[in-house]
This record gives structure tokens, sequence and C-alpha cells, in this order.
């Protein structure tokens, strides 16, 4: 075990793990575990740029009466949108490690944006057993709203490397314009929602049904409505997007909202807002979220 800043750093299955926890260990606190987004890691809560404070630094600024956890979930797809392995990573091996050896009182929340706030959301309603409160950033979410308009960018990024299929493409050599995030943000979908399989014609990007109907059945405005009792187990849902997100989740959060009502999450239970900004701007959010979970899982 290795420090940085306030934070523990282990090393759990091969992949780096971030533990930040009060200095009075003589009481238990809840636990909140932060899911980085695509094309991050663990490590990357640590890199910010010129004058800006990074994430790490506001949580020891805050000092919230809470564990917080940082795993990792890389691949060499840029992220396995935490589910598959990286869910039974996530339940099986760092809610065990993290109860071992600090001092949490069994009750969790998760905390993402982006891809990581759709990892909070899914693992939240199929755990509830595990996880009693999630905050969602952007989420993925309304796949065929948001996640569908990258489609035609990919196929054209595909075809201007000369691949008639998505295998052999990764790992990418650097990410240097919009064509190359988009095709990596896809390709790391398809490995997560469709076991490699793109749903789209890689000519035309015209949709595959029958993939395509695979990929949606991860939706998490679909999946919540199966997973009711779970939802309205929660103990609270932090939802929110920015007005301008630059990938329309905020038009996802909105349809996400009417799924969680209808599927019976008491209004009272939902903290939802559109806030001003884009997709990048909901960084600054996490700090808010953060006391929001602490505050509703205090013993």
């Amino acid at each position: 075990m290795s420090r940085r800043l306030g934070w523990d750093r282990h090393e759990l299955g091969g992949r780096p793990l971030f533990v930040w926890a009060p200095e009075d260990r003589s009481r238990s606190y809840p636990a909140v575990i932060v899911l980085h987004a695509h094309l991050r890691n663990a490590q990357s809560w640590f890199n910010v740029d010129p004058f800006e404070r990074s994430y790490p630094e506001d949580i020891e600024a805050l000092s919230p009466d809470a564990v917080v956890v940082l795993p990792d979930g890389w691949t060499d797809a840029g992220g396995g949108q935490w589910i598959g392995e990286h869910a039974a990573y996530l339940c099986d091996e760092v809610v065990p490690f993290v109860d071992d050896r600090y001092p949490t009182s069994g009750l969790r929340g998760l905390q993402g944006k982006s891809s990581g706030g759709y990892g909070a959301l899914v693992n939240a309603l199929a755990r509830p057993d595990l996880f009693h409160a999630v905050a969602a950033h952007a989420p993925d979410a309304l796949f065929e709203v948001t996640i569908a308009r990258s489609f035609p960018e990919a196929a054209r990024a595909l075809r201007e490397r000369g691949r008639s299929s998505f295998d052999g493409v990764f790992p990418l050599d650097g990410l240097r314009s919009g064509a190359d995030v988009a095709l990596a943000e896809v390709g790391g979908m398809a490995y997560a929602f469709g076991a490699g399989e793109l749903p789209f014609d890689l000519e035309t990007a015209e949709l595959v049904p029958e993939v395509w109907e695979q990929w949606l059945a991860y939706d998490p405005v679909r999946l919540v409505g199966a997973h009711a009792e779970a939802l309205r187990s929660l103990r609270g849902v932090w939802l929110d997007a920015g007005r301008s997100d630059e990938y329309f989740l905020d038009l996802g959060a909105v349809a996400l909202r009417r799924s969680l009502l209808a599927a019976g999450l008491p209004e009272d239970r939902l903290r939802f807002e559109l806030a001003e900004g884009g997709h990048r701007g909901m960084s600054r959010r996490y700090p808010l979220s953060l006391a929001y979970l602490a505050d509703l899982l205090a013993p």
C-alpha cells in the first residue's frame, strides 16, 4: 500500500485502487464508490489541467463522513461500461476488500459521470443488496438518441482506416480527432453490449435490427422497469446533466427521469436537475452529489 495526497493506493486484481477515509477510525462510515468514465482509469482522477483542482483534492477539502473509493475499470477498448466482468470485479472484489480494511457501515453509494454514471445506476439496480443510493451525472441513456448519433461517424472512420470489421482496431494510436473518439466510444460499447459486434452496417451506418436490440436491452431507460423493486429500495437517486450536453445526454436524463418515476421511485427520493453547461462541466458537480450521498447514507 502506498499513499498519494491523503489517499491509500492498493493493488487489487492487477488494478490500482485508491481509497480515502476520515482520520477518525473509531466509528463506521458509508462507502461511496466512484466509477470513472470511458477512456479514463483510476489514475486519471489525479491528472488535472493547470489551475484546476482534482476530484481527489475536492474530496479531501470536503472531508465527507464517508469512505471514498476509486476503482479502475480500464480495458483495451477504453472501458467496459462497468458491466459483465467489471461489475463482478466491483461487487465481488472491491466491496469486500474495502469492507475488510476500512471502517465501513455496510451502506454504500455509487457515483459516476457518463459511462461511469451508467455503471453506477445499472449496478445499483442489479445489486440492491450491496448499493443503497446512486448519483449519476449525465449517464448513458436513451441509446437511440444519444449513442446511435455516433454510428455514421464511426462507420466512416472504419472506412477511412480500410477496415471491413471492427476486429483489430484497438488499441487506437492516440485520439487525434472527433472521429477517433467516436470510434473508441462506439467500439468500447460494442465489446460491452454486443460481444464486439456493431449494430450498424459498416458501409452505410444503417442499423442492424437484431444486434441493435441487444444493445437497447442495456439502456437504463428500459432497464428500470425490470428492476422496479430494487429501484424502490434505494434511499435516493441523484440524476443530472448539462443543458448543452454535446452527446445529448440531457435528453437521455429527461427520459430516464420519466422511467424512474414510472417504475415507482418516489419523487421525493429523486433529485433531478438540468444544470447549465455541457458534458465536461458536470465534473464540477461531483462534490455536490458526494455530500448528498454521504448525508443520505449516514448512520
